[in-house]
């Protein structure tokens, strides 16, 4: 949390995951805003939306303008989603989300803390990061343990980023988890990190539940099929 027009900042990227709500990764669509400070407002693309009246309508009467840089808004309606959500929670609302996100990122972090390798143990923000160095001694890696969540009902989290830390597995849990879920997920992680001791066998060969198994990620990422095509007999 921070206030960063007070650092001396004039052009902000707004990543609008998670504090916005907005989605990204395989959840997706993400999206970006960028803020100026009013002092480079003058300069901004065009056109931009001006009010004439009681409608609202494109200004293209912006002599100090960059220009047109592109005729794509972005996905405009993670745009429109994040600004309602900051206006329904206001300023106090923000602040306690974002609260809650460090403390549930921190509760999973100590909860966690033994049972999978810490690449940084000190307090996080919102999310904390682990790797697979404990399990590795028993021959699973960190793809293993990904695969074998969804056994467990969960949609795996970021697994090999940060790319400087090696098998990493970072958790970013939500601001509106509540404790019984983060003490579900702390169990069922807990339950993986035993069967990568005494089972590696099981974690290893995982998925065993979902109807589609291990992909061939690199043939698909190669040979990518986009239509169905019935083989022929």
């Amino acid at each position: 949390m921070a206030r960063v027009g007070d650092m001396g900042v004039d052009v902000l990227h707004f990543n609008l995951h998670k504090t916005f709500t907005t989605p990204h990764g395989g959840g997706g669509p993400g999206s970006g805003a960028v803020s100026v400070k009013k002092i480079l407002e003058p300069y901004l693309p065009i056109p931009v939306v001006g009010k004439k009246g009681d409608r609202f309508a494109w200004d293209f009467d912006r002599p100090h303008s960059v220009g047109k840089v592109k005729a794509f808004f972005g996905n405009f309606g993670m745009l429109v989603r994040a600004y309602t959500y900051i206006r329904e929670m206001g300023a106090e609302g923000l602040r306690q989300v974002s609260q809650r996100a460090v403390l549930n990122a921190n509760y999973i972090r100590k909860s966690l803390e033994g049972d999978f390798q810490l690449s940084y143990p000190q307090i996080c923000m919102h999310e904390c990061v682990f790797s697979d160095k404990i399990q590795k001694k028993f021959g699973v890696t960190t793809a293993d343990i990904a695969k074998r969540m969804m056994d467990y009902g969960y949609h795996p989290p970021t697994i090999y980023f940060p790319l400087v830390v090696a098998g990493a597995l970072m958790v970013e849990t939500t601001e509106t988890e509540s404790l019984q879920t983060l003490e579900r997920f702390v169990k069922a992680m807990k339950e993986i990190a035993r069967e990568c001791r005494e089972e590696p066998e099981v974690v290893k060969a995982a998925p065993h539940i979902p109807k589609v198994r291990r992909l061939d990620e690199v043939k698909a990422a190669k040979e990518p099929k986009f239509v169905y095509v019935p083989k022929k007999n």
